[in-house]
């Protein structure tokens, strides 16, 4: 099996855990206390390890404190720090405050990128002015300059993302020095993906664009790397990745301009609906709570709603099977595991009735004699049921929140409206009836709608038409500005190169469901559409095909491609991300990689382009 098969979340993370192990692999199995440490990561350090280690997994690997650099910290003299942060000039100089107040018993430095040698220099004469160089233990460049969201997600960023946002990227007038060091800041960034993962990639790109640049920067910097055969990052032991990387990942990098539909795009799928229309940030999504009906005593202030926060993880088997299914199958197996966790529950009562041990302890029950075996099985199952009820809890309430928003916005309409667009499908109902409808969504609903017509379409709205449809837009509370990039946009492309294809329809409407799904449910669908969604390729997925399958060239037999990473400058979201996973579960053999410079939601895509399009 190649190196490749193995997931980043599980390349990244045991690079983590070496880091946190003092630049040791971690012994497994060992019953010995950890050597207990101090963790300091800037913000950047935070988002790279947040969704891939929990605070309980620090603890057990010794973490007692983690503390951000910049923050008030105590000293601790008699304790090691790690330090992991990005080597920019703000941190080094606070690294070197650390070691001249003698905060910590040992420092083992660990920078997120390469430091350059100044910056070295500059922490040398601290530590030496400091007296403290023998307890400066290691210096390290992690190389892991990349946050690892899913098994087959990365994204390049969260802090400061609109230095390489689409809107910096676009700017008309962007200087050539800012975009040498957008592109310098994308390129360090997948340099380090690269040696993470411990393969050199076939980089394919569209020429005469953002996209392009970053792939011939990649290539120099990744080539110099291999040329230097004494200090080459991907030869030797490189964390023991590179040894195993017999072939080389096809990189497909395409440029968001290919398709601005699709980030605008009203979804249907569990964790695309999730980040559209909750605060989903980094595998944790935050939720209001509901207050439920009791009313507030007259004269009083209105309840704050409390919000409640959930992280979304691969141990999460509920959300790993059901992230990528069209939200009705979510509520109907969210239903069907609360009633399972209802029959059981219901089992132990039952048992504990029969028996007459209603209200004992669970360790009198587990002291019965044989006949009682059923009795104790069952109780024995009682921390499984909890973290069952636990996560039922959590994908109750996640899914009511989503489902309010579908049926308060009519989302399910805009869905198969856009879908129909996007696919040139027969129309059922005027566009201008729906952006007038003052019941059909949002002021950014009926936007974002428009906005896919007019990317869309063969032929732009004759002025006159134009005319109507900004009138009712702006009736509806709409701002103008993104058509105005995106109009200004379409006049590019259609000189540049031919409009994106995005394939037949993708859903097949089922009719409307009745009041229920079924009797006693906690998800009332009454009144929303039952859309079924058909495979379709996306354009970045229609790339990725065509060069994964290439049949004209006879060549190609001897260089047959299974493994592919996909990534977009200029950002990304997660409809393209759950397409290329539907893409490749239909190819058995084929393992795809999505990234992104930036993971926006169509409300942050729509404030770009109104900052792009304003005059």
């Amino acid at each position: 099996m190649f190196m490749y098969y193995i997931s980043m979340m599980f390349l990244s993370s045991a690079a983590l855990k070496r880091m946190l192990n003092f630049n040791a692999p971690p012994l497994k199995n060992t019953t010995a206390e950890p050597v207990w440490k101090v963790l300091i990561y800037d913000r950047f350090g935070q988002d790279i390890i947040s969704p891939l280690l929990s605070v309980k997994e620090l603890r057990d690997m010794g973490i007692t404190l983690h503390l951000l650099l910049h923050s008030d910290r105590d000293p601790i003299p008699d304790v090691p720090a790690i330090y992991f942060v990005m080597p920019t000039e703000e941190n080094t100089d606070r690294i070197c405050q650390d070691l001249r107040n003698q905060l910590y018993e040992s420092y083992y430095l660990n920078f997120i990128s390469a430091i350059s040698r100044s910056k070295l220099e500059d922490i040398a004469s601290a530590a030496l002015a400091a007296n403290a160089v023998n307890q400066v233990t290691k210096v390290f460049d992690q190389y892991l300059n990349f946050i690892t969201l899913e098994d087959d997600m990365f994204i390049l960023c969260n802090q400061n993302k609109e230095h390489i946002s689409y809107h910096a990227i676009n700017k008309p007038d962007i200087m050539d020095t800012d975009m040498e060091a957008i592109m310098d800041t994308i390129v360090d960034s997948l340099f380090c993906f690269f040696v993470t993962l411990g393969a050199v990639p076939i980089i394919r790109c569209p020429r005469g664009n953002a996209a392009e640049m970053v792939a011939v920067k990649l290539d120099k910097k990744l080539r110099e790397n291999l040329r230097d055969a004494r200090n080459s990052l991907f030869t030797g032991d490189t964390m023991g990745t590179g040894q195993f990387s017999f072939q080389r990942p096809l990189f497909v990098l395409a440029d968001r301009n290919l398709d601005l539909a699709t980030p605008l795009h009203h979804t249907w799928t569990y964790q695309a609906l999730i980040h559209d229309v909750l605060d989903f940030h980094l595998n944790r999504v935050s939720v209001e709570e509901s207050q439920g009906s009791e009313a507030s005593p007259a004269g009083a202030r209105p309840k704050k709603k409390n919000k409640k926060s959930y992280d979304l993880t691969g141990a999460d088997k509920f959300w790993q099977k059901h992230k990528g299914s069209p939200f009705p199958e979510v509520a109907e197996a969210v239903q069907e595991e609360l009633d399972t966790y209802r029959a059981q529950e219901d089992e132990v009562k039952h048992l504990k009735s029969i028996m007459g041990l209603e209200g004992e302890d669970d360790g009198a029950i587990s002291m019965l004699s044989d006949n009682t075996a059923k009795l104790t099985s069952a109780v024995s199952s009682l921390p499984e049921l909890l973290e069952k009820k636990r996560l039922i809890d959590l994908h109750t309430n996640v899914a009511t929140a989503v489902l309010d928003h579908i049926k308060s916005r009519k989302l399910d309409v805009y869905f198969e409206y856009e879908e129909k667009l996007m696919s040139k499908s027969t129309l059922d109902k005027s566009l201008l009836d729906i952006i007038s409808d003052p019941d059909a969504g949002t002021a950014e609903d009926k936007m974002r709608l428009f906005l896919i017509y007019y990317i869309t379409s063969q032929q732009p709205p004759s002025e006159a038409d134009l005319e109507q449809y900004k009138k009712a837009l702006v009736d509806a509370g709409c701002g103008l500005s993104s058509l105005n990039y995106i109009k200004q946009w379409k006049a590019f492309t259609k000189m540049a190169a031919t409009p994106a294809n995005y394939g037949s329809s993708g859903v097949k409407p089922m009719g409307l469901f009745s009041r229920v799904m079924n009797t006693g449910s906690q998800f009332v669908m009454e009144g929303v559409k039952n859309l079924v969604l058909k495979q379709h390729n996306l354009p970045v997925t229609r790339i990725l095909d065509n060069l994964m399958e290439i049949k004209s060239n006879p060549v190609s037999v001897l260089m047959i491609i299974s493994q592919a990473i996909v990534f977009v400058v200029g950002g990304g979201n997660y409809i393209e991300y759950q397409n290329l996973v539907d893409y490749t579960k239909a190819r058995q053999g084929k393992r795809v990689l999505y990234g992104c410079s930036e993971l926006f939601n169509a409300g942050q895509f729509m404030k770009q382009l109104s900052q792009l399009g304003q005059k």
